[in-house]
């Protein structure tokens, strides 16, 4: 469902969050290694991110990439929406420009209530808690 930016953004941001816990705040080379992720997009993931004031970052020794408030929780909802947009939510299954109860798509009643429910879950989850269920290894955040 979420597009390779959109992922790559959440796995960038547990893996920060982790960091960031242990007292270190991770370059834009350590974070797109660790996540797997090639390096120039990793900068531009993150740039995107910078900007949208979702994380910070300070160049130089003893920079990089760090929550400014690291207790307040940051939905996956809202790192969707820096990356994908405000309509993300809203769009149809089957790609038409206009869907809805009147006027359906043939993926419409099946599509719909799996949005709703993936919208649901991305605004109960945090980066936060993804990081907390790697950090009590009950998931992982990569495979190597």
């Amino acid at each position: 469902m979420l597009g390779k930016t959109t992922e790559y953004a959440i796995r960038a941001l547990v893996y920060i969050y982790i960091q960031n816990i242990k007292g270190e705040r991770p370059g834009f080379k350590k974070i797109a290694k660790m996540i797997d992720s090639p390096e120039q997009f990793t900068g531009k993931v993150l740039q995107n991110l910078t900007r949208a004031n979702i994380v910070s970052s300070i160049k130089g020794p003893g920079g990089g990439f760090f929550f400014i408030e690291p207790a307040n929780p940051i939905t996956l909802f809202k790192v969707i929406e820096a990356i994908e947009g405000k309509e993300y939510f809203l769009k149809c299954g089957f790609g038409l420009k206009r869907c809805d109860t009147n006027n359906p798509c043939p993926l419409h009643d099946d599509f719909a209530p799996v949005r709703d429910s993936f919208f649901k879950m991305v605004n109960e989850k945090t980066i936060q808690s993804l990081a907390n269920k790697i950090n009590k290894h009950e998931a992982t955040l990569n495979r190597f």
